[in-house]
């Protein structure tokens, strides 16, 4: 599993750890059993401090993602897919809420909101955007 962290602004280091290892379970990424790179591995793959990866760890093994497995590392757990989906929809829901508020917050209607996510759910997913002519707005 690549993991992508984006250390300038944004959820802290630890948090975008969790995160991806949830992401990564809840979509079959990770399965029950896999073995994660080490503390020390993963710190040096994303050039991060080693205490930022064990604080992820320390974090998904109280959620019950993974587990220590003496001389093997971590594993991911056979609960951690079901918890997993779960926190995932926490965790989208949240962002999702946020970009709402923004939204409200700018005076948006719920039409353009409605259509700002068709247009961008249509990118993401590689469609076609819907065509111009069926906004009820016009981006300046």
């Amino acid at each position: 599993m690549l993991f992508l962290i984006h250390p300038d602004g944004g959820p802290p280091i630890y948090e975008q750890i969790v995160a991806q290892v949830i992401y990564g379970v809840a979509a079959g990424a990770l399965e029950p059993g896999t073995l994660i790179p080490s503390v020390r591995e993963m710190a040096e793959r994303l050039l991060v401090h080693p205490n930022t990866v064990a604080r992820a760890f320390q974090e998904l093994e109280r959620a019950g993602v993974v587990t220590a497995r003496r001389g093997r590392g971590m594993e991911v757990t056979a609960a951690a897919p079901a918890a997993c989906r779960a926190r995932r929809q926490e965790l989208v829901r949240s962002r999702i809420r946020a970009a709402l508020r923004e939204a409200a917050a700018s005076a948006l209607s719920a039409d353009d909101v409605r259509l700002l996510v068709e247009e961008e759910l249509a990118l993401v997913n590689g469609s076609p955007p819907p065509p111009p002519e069926s906004r009820t707005w016009k981006p300046s």
